[in-house]
């Protein structure tokens, strides 16, 4: 994923993020270690201001995401959806893919999640969501 010269970018300990003309919430996914729940709990107070606590369209490249534990996992999984209207996720990664497919497989979200490998089709599938 491209970040576009004009994005307003927020740069944050895990990612990067931006929204797109179309009010997708863009992330590039950082190689970092994975976050303590704290820190997590932090971040997600994080994203509820930048979305004015509204749910919003996200697309993510996790390329570069770390495998995380189960129990960050099952916060995400309580979380997510307050925030979420529908999730597309890129990888380019066979361990990205495995990733996802690992965290969305054991327990899927209530809300649309696919996965892909580019952005113009990510972005075109999010559209119908938003």
């Amino acid at each position: 994923m491209k970040i576009p010269e004009n994005a307003n970018v927020i740069d944050w300990p895990t990612s990067i993020l931006w929204f797109d003309e179309d009010g997708i919430l863009c992330a590039i996914s950082k190689k970092v270690p994975e976050q303590t729940l704290e820190e997590a709990k932090e971040s997600m107070l994080d994203f509820e201001r930048l979305t004015g606590g509204k749910k919003v369209c996200m697309l993510i490249d996790i390329t570069n995401s770390s495998p995380t534990s189960k129990e960050m996992r099952d916060y995400s999984a309580a979380e997510l959806p307050k925030i979420t209207k529908a999730l597309a996720m890129i990888s380019t990664s066979a361990l990205g893919k495995m990733i996802a497919n690992l965290f969305f497989g054991l327990k899927p979200p209530p809300y649309p999640t696919k996965m892909f490998s580019n952005e113009k089709d990510a972005k075109e599938w999010l559209k119908q969501y938003l």
